[in-house]
């Protein structure tokens, strides 16, 4: 006989899973230091998200406006290019109207192709246009209008930086529109290798270029490779000079034509940008963070309504003005955090907002520095914890430890708008505590396996299962429980037995033990033991099994109907051999407190359960062949299931016992007891017991025909019992102190 034994743990030496934890941690912190494109757009989604659930408020009181060439203004003055000399007069306008900057997000490197010179040059080389072509000559030139309106105004124009060698030889760039360094000598050199830009430049006409007050690159930055604008440059190369870009030339010009100035490091690295007051955080290569709010339509007048009479001149007073297209046919649109699609003029002009209003998004140049020390700090924390095995603490580690992570990140946006990535040392550290917990828990589960192998043999799998996940309860001892109890017996056995040889025997009880505690297990179930021809099981334990005693009876219901089946099966196997042996069952249920567990000796024991609900459900089982059914409920299991299709059949006072029980038997599930035709049955059944305890005969043998007509087949044996009853206490009337409660004599009734 084997001697169970509870299982002692034993603390494992340094382990796979410290080593595969220690590994993960150095591949982190290497692939950290490579930084691959995935670990950037990670870190970019990361920082698109703080922004869509805090994005930078629009502030109408920051002078920043987009005079938008929309439809309305292109309806107004008509399809685009429009003349320089509207142009001309949309600059005087805003001129007149106080404007700080005009800066152009158009680029103006061709004449007006609607200038008198260019008609002229198009007209047929024919003497009857003579007169013609003189008259044209005496028309003002539009570009000379225009660029007499931007000498007039604080205007900035746009210019494109390029790679094409066919601009050499063009005229070269303004350099006094270039940016100021201040650094060590010949760092400017270093810095035009890392800030964006070309050799080349496409330029406005050099009468306007001359004319305007300003010059800024235009391009609204390049996106990341998901398609996103994220960073926009201030800063960018022609040849070997760093000059601005539009939006960091109109704010030069806006506020007073006071040179923009970088600082350069040692190394030619771009350390940081002045403009006027204004110290920009940009980065290495010159390049701004955009913090996006959003298309905000307030930023935007139209250059349509320029000049109606009503328009307010104090949209443009002291405003930085830019010029820009927003309406759909131009396709100016780029994607941003918070937009899919935005103008870029409106790009530029939230660069400018930042600015004037110093709100920024800095990604600090150490950031890359704390995140691989707090990644590795992190990482030796939960090594420590993989190393003693505690799991549960170590997860807590590891979730409190994500939360501050993401927390602080948070924190640090919100108050300074410092960009620290929280995602990557997350998802580190939950590798390597993954990787530890999956490897601890192929070594519990090999550890389990060895339980089952060896005792599967000499427990039930439900106690097997329950030993593997905790050895330490391998002992004698039990608990008290709410239980469901069942014991569902062969009616006639003997006989039966004796009919059979014991090869013949034997297939039958496995033919009928296996569909019926298929049947226990599926409505959760456990099986306590067999008992001959007899299963007894119980619900609610060892687990936790809501309505415990509702499932007992469906799974009765279903054993009942599996029955049927298998009576069906062996019929029809049977063929000419001769009858077939027709299997009878009796199943009792009953609910109530009992005692749970390992029950035994110190030598062999099972898990089972004692007590006097147990000893109420075998009864009830052997009275169900004096009611003429297969099915008989506890009062305590039926009041815990009301919503079946239950009827009750008596009170009975069982041996031991000195209170009556109600006893009952289930026709069918919830729907079934819906049914109008259950209804008329449970009504009609009632009255019959009300009768019958009243010994009103006369009424209880009219209710019981009602009963019979509403009753499916296998209850009329319980309603001949009660024609026997009535007919016996009609000759032979019990006492004038009886209570209808019938006196179960012996434990089988």
């Amino acid at each position: 006989m084997l001697n169970f034994r509870p299982l002692e743990g034993k603390r494992m030496k340094i382990g796979w899973d410290l080593a595969v934890g220690a590994a993960i941690l150095i591949g982190a912190l290497a692939l950290r230091a490579v930084d691959p494109l995935p670990l950037q757009q990670l870190r970019n989604l990361t920082f698109d998200s703080y922004q869509r659930l805090k994005p930078r408020v629009y502030d109408p009181s920051v002078s920043v406006v987009i005079a938008a060439i929309d439809e309305k203004s292109l309806d107004t003055f008509g399809q685009w290019p429009w003349s320089r000399i509207t142009l001309a007069r949309i600059t005087d306008r805003l001129t007149e109207m106080g404007a700080a900057a005009i800066a152009f997000d158009v680029l103006f490197a061709e004449a007006d192709r609607t200038s008198p010179a260019a008609i002229a040059q198009n007209l047929p080389a024919d003497p009857q246009y003579g007169p013609v072509r003189a008259q044209l000559a005496t028309l003002p030139d539009p570009d000379a209008e225009f660029a007499a309106a931007l000498a007039r105004s604080p205007s900035v124009l746009a210019f494109v930086y390029s790679d094409d060698a066919q601009l050499k030889g063009r005229p070269p760039i303004d350099y006094r529109y270039s940016i100021a360094t201040i650094g060590p000598e010949g760092s400017n050199v270093a810095a035009t290798t890392l800030v964006r830009g070309g050799p080349y430049a496409v330029l406005p006409l050099p009468q306007l270029m001359k004319s305007a007050q300003g010059l800024g690159e235009v391009q609204a930055g390049d996106p990341d490779p998901d398609g996103v604008v994220r960073r926009v440059p201030l800063v960018v190369t022609v040849g070997d000079k760093l000059f601005n870009t539009l939006a960091g030339d109109a704010l030069r010009v806006g506020v007073g034509g006071q040179t923009a100035q970088v600082k350069l490091s040692s190394d030619g690295q771009i350390e940081k940008m002045r403009i006027g007051e204004a110290i920009i955080p940009v980065n290495q290569r010159g390049e701004l963070l955009l913090f996006d709010t959003g298309l905000e339509p307030s930023r935007r007048v139209s250059l349509g309504d320029l000049f109606e009479p009503d328009f307010d001149p104090a949209r443009i007073a002291g405003h930085i003005v830019l010029i820009g297209a927003t309406a759909a046919a131009f396709q100016d649109l780029r994607t941003t955090p918070l937009a899919p699609y935005m103008p870029g003029v409106e790009i530029h002009a939230q660069i400018l907002e930042q600015v004037l209003a110093g709100q920024f998004l800095t990604r600090p140049y150490d950031a890359d520095e704390v995140e691989q020390y707090y990644l590795g700090a992190f990482g030796l924390v939960l090594l420590a914890f993989l190393y003693r095995r505690s799991a549960i603490a170590g997860a807590f580690v590891l979730v409190g430890a994500i939360a501050v992570t993401i927390g602080a990140s948070w924190w640090q946006f919100v108050q300074n708008g410092y960009l620290f990535d929280p995602i990557y040392p997350a998802l580190a550290a939950t590798a390597m505590f993954g990787s530890g917990t999956l490897i601890n828990y192929l070594r519990t589960e090999h550890e389990k396996r060895q339980v089952r192998l060896q005792f599967a043999q000499y427990l039930s799998p439900i106690l097997v299962d329950r030993l593997s996940e905790h050895p330490e309860q391998l002992k004698l001892g039990g608990e008290l429980r709410e239980l469901t109890l069942m014991f569902c017996d062969i009616r006639g056995f003997t006989k039966i037995s004796e009919a059979l040889d014991p090869q013949a025997l034997t297939q039958l009880m496995n033919a009928f033990l296996t569909p019926m505690t298929k049947i226990i297990q599926a409505h959760d179930g456990t099986i306590d033991k067999y008992i001959g021809d007899c299963i007894m099981a119980f619900w609610n334990a060892p687990m936790d099994v809501p309505s415990h005693a509702e499932k007992s009876i469906l799974a009765a219901l279903n054993m009942r109907a599996g029955l049927e089946q298998l009576n069906a099966a062996m019929a029809a196997m049977a063929g000419e051999d001769g009858p077939a042996v027709e299997i009878k069952i009796g199943i009792g249920l009953n609910s109530g407190t009992g005692c749970v567990g390992n029950m035994g000796s110190e030598q062999r024991f099972n898990y089972t359960v004692l007590g006097d609900a147990v000893n109420i459900a075998s009864r009830l089982e052997a009275l169900s062949p004096a009611y003429g059914i297969d099915l008989v409920i506890g009062q305590e299991t039926a009041e815990s299931a009301s919503g079946l299709a239950l009827l009750e059949l008596d009170r009975v006072r069982v041996k031991g016992k000195v209170l009556p029980v109600r006893i009952f038997t289930c026709v069918g599930d919830r729907t079934v007891a819906a049914t109008p035709p259950f209804r008329a049955l449970h009504e009609a059944q009632d009255r019959l017991l009300a009768h019958y305890r009243a010994k009103e005969w006369d009424q209880a043998e009219a209710a019981l025909g009602e009963c019979r007509s509403l009753a499916p087949e296998f209850l009329h044996g319980f309603y001949d019992l009660y024609a026997r009853r009535i007919v016996e206490y009609r000759l032979s009337p019990p006492p004038a102190d009886w209570d209808g409660v019938y006196e179960a004599k012996t434990k089988a009734g």
